[in-house]
This record gives C-alpha cells, sequence and structure tokens, in this order.
C-alpha cells in the first residue's frame, strides 16, 4: 500500500523581518568595495531567469550535473542506503532531485528548503504527484540559518543533506566551511552530505558560462536592482549599470560584478549613495574546486570525502562527506 505523500509547506518564523533588508543594502554600500549579498538575485523573476540561464548553451554545470547523475545515481542510491531521510537545501526545481528519488530505496522522507514559496509549492507539487509514496516536508526557510526540521514520519537509518548544484562555490572559503558544519550538525552522527562543486577548468570555458552570448545572465544580475527598486524604494537606474563577471586564476573563483556606467548618485532610503564610472559593487563568487581543494575545505568542517562522482567529460563533481574518521571515510 502506498503512502500518500504529505504536502505541508512549514514557516521557519525565525527568519529575518523584510524591513531589515533597506538596512542590509545600505551597509553593503558602505562598504569598499561596495558589495551585495547573492541570495538577492532570487526573486520570483531571478528565479525563473536562473533557470533560464541554465539552459544556454555556454552553461556546462547543469547539463554536466544531470549527466552525472545519469550515470551514477544509482551507484549514489546505493551508498547511501535505505531508509533515508533526504534534505535539501535550495530545492529550486528540484530536476536532480527526481533522478535521485527515482532511485532511493524506501526514502523515509524529503524535506527541500527552499528561501523561495513560489518554486517551493511548484517543485512540491510536482514531486508529491511523481513519486506518491514519499512523503514530502516541505519547509520554507533560508537554509544558511539554523532548521528546525520536520520529525520524520517514520525513525530514519540516516539523514542525508543534499546541496546539489554548484551552491557552495558561492560562498567565500570561511562561510563555506561554516555552512559545511551547520549541516554536519543537522546530519546526525550517522549522517551524510551528497554536495555538488564545479571543478576547475581552462578559463574560457569557465567565462562563457557567466557571460552568455545572450545576455541572459546579465539581466539575472541587474534584476537584483530592479528588486530592490520595487522593495525598498531605491531609484537604480538601469540603464547605467552593466554586468561583469571574470575568473580570477589565483583565486580560483568567477566574480561577478554590477558596474556603473557612469557617475551617479542612487537613493537608498534616506541616503545618497553616490557611484563614480566603472565602479564595481562585487554581488557574487563562484568558486571552483580541485578534487584536492574540495577536500581540504570538508576537513576544516570536520567531513571527509568517502565518495566521489564526476560526469563523463569531468567537468563536475559530486562528493558524499561524511563525520572524518567515521566507518568508510
Amino acid at each position: 500500500m502506498s503512502v500518500q505523500a504529505s504536502f505541508d509547506i512549514r514557516d521557519d518564523d525565525r527568519r529575518p523581518p523584510v524591513d531589515d533588508l533597506l538596512g542590509i543594502v545600505q551597509r553593503g554600500l558602505r562598504a569598499r568595495p561596495k558589495r551585495l549579498p547573492s541570495w538577492l538575485f532570487y526573486d520570483e523573476r531571478g528565479s525563473q531567469l536562473f533557470e533560464d540561464i541554465c539552459e544556454q548553451p555556454e552553461y556546462y554545470l547543469t547539463r554536466s550535473e544531470i549527466a552525472l547523475m545519469d550515470t551514477h545515481a544509482g551507484d549514489i542510491a546505493d551508498v547511501l542506503g535505505p531508509d533515508v531521510r533526504l534534505v535539501e537545501y535550495g530545492s529550486g526545481n528540484a530536476i536532480k532531485t527526481r533522478m535521485l528519488l527515482e532511485h532511493l530505496h524506501a526514502p523515509v522522507s524529503y524535506v527541500p528548503v527552499e528561501i523561495s514559496a513560489e518554486p517551493l509549492r511548484n517543485s512540491t507539487q510536482a514531486l508529491n504527484e511523481r513519486f506518491p509514496g514519499v512523503p514530502v516536508q516541505a519547509l520554507h526557510a533560508d537554509f544558511t540559518r539554523p532548521l528546525r526540521l520536520p520529525i520524520p514520519p517514520r525513525a530514519p537509518r540516516r539523514t542525508v543533506i543534499y546541496f546539489p548544484g554548484s551552491t557552495i562555490g558561492n560562498f567565500e572559503a570561511r562561510d563555506a566551511a561554516d555552512l559545511l558544519r551547520k549541516m554536519r550538525g543537522e546530519m546526525g552522527d550517522n549522517g551524510g552530505i551528497l554536495i555538488g562543486a564545479d571543478l576547475k577548468k581552462d578559463t574560457a570555458t569557465i567565462e562563457a558560462a557567466y557571460n552568455d552570448k545572450a545576455g541572459v545572465t546579465s539581466e539575472f544580475t541587474l534584476n537584483m536592482l530592479v528588486r530592490l527598486n520595487r522593495e525598498i524604494g531605491s531609484d537604480f537606474d538601469l540603464s547605467s549599470f552593466r554586468h561583469r563577471s571574470h575568473y580570477n586564476v589565483m583565486a580560483g573563483r568567477i566574480e561577478t560584478f554590477i558596474v556603473s556606467t557612469r557617475d551617479q548618485k542612487v537613493r537608498v532610503g534616506k541616503q545618497q549613495v553616490g557611484f563614480t564610472a566603472e565602479e564595481a559593487m562585487q554581488v557574487e563568487y563562484s568558486c571552483k574546486y580541485s578534487p584536492e581543494d574540495f577536500a581540504a575545505l570538508a576537513g576544516k568542517a570536520g567531513l571527509a570525502v568517502a565518495h566521489e562522482w564526476t560526469d563523463p567529460q569531468g567537468m563536475f563533481a559530486v562528493y558524499y562527506l561524511v563525520r572524518a574518521g567515521a566507518r568508510g571515510a
């Protein structure tokens, strides 16, 4: 007899109030150099634009990870074992999750954690229909903050934190290690982390992925200013800013900026913020890791790489992390 999946979306009421957004933006614009957090990209329009980016011919990351899952999902499911509670950070449209759930053995529940309500509702409904025997316990929350995970319908053999895509690359090294430590606490003693990371490769391939010819990434980047104009009443003139992404080989990361094309002032709350011509405001990093780099990062969080998979072209990697010193590490 199949178990009807639950379709509750729980709100984590400890998220910061929306009216703190103005203060976050003002502090970022006072910094030298100016910087804004990348989570500001993901309003409803931004989430849709990111899905469009993933379909651009230059954006190899999603295709590579899907090819990886197509090749290795069965083996990954065997490593995770039966009776898993799968907790996904930043679930989005959950394409890769569907590929994994097809192979998991008697999963206890699937817990998508997503800060954008509409993508969470849509993916929850789709998964509920596709996998009626898997309880879906959606959590509307910011995964970078401590989570109160819903009580599973039965005791899991292990909790696995799933962090697909290359989102870990959007965190600077110290913050990435902090996030992995947080996951280590949430997965428990017998748990694990299944995490994707983009591999280092030639500069031209990487830079093309973040500067597509159709201009979708540029629109995605500048949509941050559209959001700020709408939500905090600022008056950014989009025609006076442009997108710029370049690969910093020494740091091993894509660095994305919003660049002012002229001297100008922007009203942000009661402040007037000055920009000079060609001044660059940092809005995102996307770190690339060699397997050795990633193992070192995991080690800083008390974790070890137990298994590693790559796509057939060697563009992208997925790692299974366990507590350092645990059996299988």
